[in-house]
């Protein structure tokens, strides 16, 4: 239908009256069914009958029938209705089975994504969308269910859940530990390059592990995710402060030594996160359910009894 055909078009409203009462041949269950008045009912019908230019029911003593021009529309609309309310109804249904997820690249890279198909499985009726931008998104005002998010778990408007915390421990290549007749001491790293996110870390890391380092001196190249610093470390250029449980198969399979087992513990933490509006959605309860129990199956944290719920 062209835009012209489609402005032509009657409005909705009375199409909708009309189909009702084509239906029941009634226009008191006609407004029943649509929670209108009956005159209300036999305004729109009087409204699209000066639209189409000919009545469309013929109003009897006790009867109501349609003209022939009334029956000639009444299947058409009616099918045309049934369609519409079909599509609806199955953008609804898969809105509805859609779970909208926003997190962290390295999180959902090294920690989610090797267990979500896990989630997917136990419920096939969840189709899972993942978005690891690094912008801020808006529960709220987006259409996005849950993000896992770092911080305090700060976040107005907003259901923060606790997930685990953020650890890390110095993890090098072998063959650069290697390269320079392995490590005795903490000290020992400041002989290597130190990739870091931040400013304090590695100080505050070297502090943990009982010894005081001047202020700048354990500052290397800076990258922005715990993934690009794992892989340049993997690649021998540098250590770097990585999550042991986020590099749990790069250690295993010997492609990162953690030398020293101190850990740094951050202030800040994962968060499961959705709004408070939605937190009834099956979806999200399935989530969330399954992600808690994800973390508390992980012998890294599940001995950590902190409150999950802010």
């Amino acid at each position: 239908m062209d835009r012209t055909a489609a402005l032509r078009l009657p409005p909705l409203a009375a199409i909708r009256v009309f189909e009702a009462a084509a239906r029941h041949l009634s226009f008191t269950r006609a407004a029943a069914e649509l929670g209108m008045t009956q005159a209300a009912v036999s305004y729109q019908i009087k409204q699209l009958e000066d639209r189409v230019g000919t009545p469309l029911f013929r109003r009897l003593t006790r009867k109501l029938t349609l003209t022939e021009t009334g029956f000639r529309l009444a299947g058409p609309v009616s099918d045309a209705l049934g369609r519409l309310s079909n599509a609806f109804a199955a953008a609804r249904a898969e809105e509805d089975c859609v779970l909208k997820i926003t997190a962290l690249h390295t999180f959902a890279a090294n920690w989610l994504v090797p267990r979500l198909g896990r989630f997917e499985r136990a419920d096939p009726k969840w189709s899972v969308w993942l978005d690891t931008s690094v912008r801020m998104v808006d529960l709220v005002g987006e259409e996005v269910d849950i993000a896992i998010r770092v911080g305090l778990g700060e976040w107005p408007g907003l259901v923060a859940e606790r997930l685990m915390p953020i650890m890390v421990s110095p993890m090098a290549s072998p063959g650069l530990l290697a390269s320079m007749g392995g490590v005795d001491g903490p000290t020992d790293l400041l002989k290597l390059p130190l990739f870091r996110e931040d400013d304090e870390s590695w100080e505050a890391w070297f502090a943990v592990a009982g010894h005081e380092v001047v202020p700048g001196v354990a500052r290397g190249t800076r990258l922005d995710t715990q993934q690009i610093m794992g892989r340049a470390a993997i690649e021998g250029h540098g250590v770097a402060l990585l999550n042991p449980q986020f590099f749990a198969e790069d250690l295993a399979a010997g492609r990162l030594v953690q030398p020293f087992a101190q850990m740094l513990v951050s202030p800040r933490q994962y968060f499961l996160v959705y709004p408070k509006a939605r937190q009834h959605l099956a979806k999200i309860q399935a989530f969330r359910a399954w992600i808690l129990d994800e973390v508390a199956a992980d012998p890294d944290y599940s001995s950590l009894s902190v409150p999950r719920r802010i």
